[in-house]
């Protein structure tokens, strides 16, 4: 176990562990890290390169699809670069405002992410259950509305976790067994209530996540029902293969979440150092596989790649 010597330390910083117990092995461990996190820039910069060039991918699925490329992006972005200067670096101190700044990144790249995937789950029920009006009812006024319905729930929802953090006196250990800053793992190291911060940390997003999962939910009973009224089963196969790429992402986005939210709530014999690496995993694995998993089940998508590839063949051969 590493220790540190906090005398003349300044009660501005914080020290990130990284991930306890594993401490020996933080170098290698980096490497998995920084080969996904790669992955994730390309595949995303990719996936909005193509959506923003091809006017044949200006829809509505394909715009909320853009939005959760760049929060994919925001979300490994705010904790994937610190946890490498950990790893690698033994970079650990933290300011408490850069504390606060990627706390409020990470929770609001979460939220935004779940009210995404709301967004595409309305879309796939307006496509198929009334594909008449799709484009009276999803036109770009309103995708604009409901893009900027997401980022602002998403900051009401979050930015108040910043005062309550600002509140709290730190006056004993600034030491976070962790690899990035989590609301409730700060708000544990001060010595006064933090009762407030318990509660709202996690009945508010809790309550908003279940809330957008029910209505997911019901689009999707909603789109069965529909579904399974077609006529032919070529055109049942061909719907819900329209819906396969998006429920594999509400699977591989929420699984993980609740568990980790689960578990660093109630889970007192989780031992810590499965709990902070599958959190981290959390953060890399999602965004690194959404591109991927569009490309290979968006056929829009999927040929749009192999156009790009072959035209970037064409001109490597001419150089």
């Amino acid at each position: 176990m590493v220790t540190f010597n906090l005398t003349g330390f300044n009660p501005d910083i914080f020290i990130l562990v990284g991930i306890p117990g594993l401490e020996q092995f933080h170098i290698w461990i980096g490497i998995p890290f920084c080969a996904i996190y790669l992955l994730t820039l390309v595949g995303n910069l990719i996936l909005l390169y193509l959506i923003i060039m091809e006017r044949s991918l200006h829809e509505p699925m394909f715009f909320f699809l853009s939005l959760l490329a760049s929060t994919d992006l925001v979300l490994s972005t705010a904790g994937v670069p610190k946890t490498l200067s950990i790893f690698w670096l033994g970079a650990r101190e933290i300011t408490f405002t850069g504390c606060l700044t990627q706390m409020f990144f990470l929770h609001y790249s979460f939220v935004s992410d779940s009210a995404i995937l709301l967004a595409m789950a309305f879309d796939r029920y307006v496509a198929i259950c009334s594909p008449l009006r799709y484009t009276t009812i999803l036109t770009y006024q309103a995708i604009i509305k409901i893009i900027l319905g997401i980022c602002f729930r998403s900051f009401c929802i979050i930015f108040p976790v910043v005062f309550l953090l600002k509140r709290l006196p730190f006056c004993q250990t600034r030491i976070i067994p962790h690899t990035y800053c989590e609301h409730i793992g700060v708000a544990r190291l001060s010595c006064a209530d933090i009762s407030v911060n318990i509660w709202y940390g996690f009945a508010v997003p809790i309550m908003t996540v279940i809330s957008d999962v029910v209505l997911i939910a019901v689009s999707y009973m909603l789109i069965l029902l529909a579904v399974f009224r077609l006529p032919s089963q070529d055109a049942r196969q061909k719907a819900l293969g329209t819906c396969g790429s998006h429920v594999c992402v509400i699977l591989m986005f929420y699984t993980p979440a609740f568990f980790s939210i689960l578990a660093h709530r109630f889970g007192h014999n989780v031992s810590p150092t499965f709990h902070i690496m599958f959190a981290n995993l959390y953060i890399v694995i999602p965004p690194a596989l959404n591109p991927i998993i569009y490309g290979i089940k968006t056929k829009q998508i999927r040929d749009k790649i192999i156009v790009f590839r072959v035209g970037v063949g064409r001109e490597q051969k001419i150089i």
